[in-house]
């Protein structure tokens, strides 16, 4: 498989590998060669990959998305690092899970003010 990991302003990845396993909504799963075609969300946590030399790798990533189409594997995300030692790329983590509920918390405070100022224009149309 070939695996290709996207984060804004530039490609962390692109190489071939042997095995993908990292985490969904729905739990965790692991992408082999000749897997049936997969999309998924990803939610923030570790992805591992195998590289071709057989080493093992880590990554901490933020929400994102993984496709998995015949041997390309297109993982995007807002953010990723790659460590080495699985304790530090856990806090990585958390401090990815906290950035994303801030975000989150936002954006719904944003569409919130959004719809209170539609319905107040469609009751002001309405006088």
């Amino acid at each position: 498989m070939h695996m290709k990991l996207l984060v804004p302003r530039q490609t962390l990845i692109d190489e071939p590998v042997r095995k993908i396993s990292a985490e969904a909504e729905n739990g965790s799963f692991t992408l082999l060669p000749r897997h049936v075609d997969f999309v998924t969300a990803l939610v923030p946590g570790i992805l591992s990959f195998v590289d071709e030399s057989g080493t093992e790798r880590l990554l901490a990533v933020a929400k994102g998305i993984l496709v998995k189409q015949a041997d390309s594997v297109l993982v995007s995300t807002a953010n990723a690092f790659e460590g080495r030692e699985l304790g530090s790329l856990n806090d990585i983590v958390a401090g990815l899970s906290d950035v994303s509920e801030e975000h989150d918390r936002i954006a719904r405070g944003a569409l919130a003010r959004l719809e209170a100022n539609i319905v107040r224009r469609f009751i002001e149309l309405g006088k």
